[in-house]
């Protein structure tokens, strides 16, 4: 379920004090924003102008944080700032995005926008911007602080050898040995091996 927000609610899906700074983007750029409340397979997606009268369209699942919310969002407008510099010459989530990521990023540090812990995560991830914050272990772990607490679910780093675990389309698997930076877990149905995200947020099952 898609939701059309008027642009003075988005406010309430943003820390404090950063309504201002983010609305010069979507004005400047001219950006369609939907919040989308239902979607669990991403977080936010970034679609460029089709030449059929479709501008820069951005939407952010609306059922993350706040600070979440605004990371998401930023990164979003740093595939369009990539776009609106190189077009598609360049890899999605490449040297070019990576920079311009980090520019919008440092434009909203040291302001007081975000928790201590929040600011820190963000500063060292503006070093080498990840793929997604999923992808950033350290700012997964911090921003899941601020999550509604869900005391049936923990990260799959939480979890002893041997425990089965749901996740969110209901498939059940059986966590294994961690290998380098990831889980090695067996699917139960189908004794296929999956490989999982320390960070990757499942529901035990006995």
């Amino acid at each position: 379920m898609k939701k059309e927000a008027p642009l003075h609610a988005l406010a309430s899906y943003l820390p404090d004090g950063t309504f201002d700074q983010v609305m010069e983007f979507l004005q400047l750029y001219k950006v369609h924003l939907t919040i989308t409340r239902e979607r669990q397979s991403i977080l936010g997606d970034y679609r460029h102008p089709d030449g059929h009268g479709k501008g820069h369209r951005i939407s952010v699942n609306g059922s993350l944080n706040k600070y979440s919310f605004l990371l998401t969002l930023l990164h979003e407008i740093a595939h369009l700032t990539t776009f609106n510099k190189y077009a598609n010459q360049v890899a999605a989530h490449g040297k070019e995005w990576k920079h311009e990521f980090s520019v919008i990023l440092r434009s909203f540090v040291g302001k007081g926008y975000l928790p201590e812990d929040v600011e820190r995560a963000v500063r060292q991830s503006m070093m080498n911007p990840a793929a997604s914050s999923c992808a950033d272990e350290n700012l997964m772990r911090v921003l899941r602080n601020y999550d509604a607490r869900k005391d049936t679910h923990f990260l799959v780093e939480q979890l002893p050898l041997h425990q089965l675990f749901k996740t969110k389309d209901g498939r059940i698997f059986r966590k294994g040995e961690r290998i380098r930076k990831r889980y090695r877990c067996e699917e139960v149905a189908s004794k296929r091996i999956y490989l999982f995200s320390p960070v990757y947020e499942v529901e035990p099952v006995d």
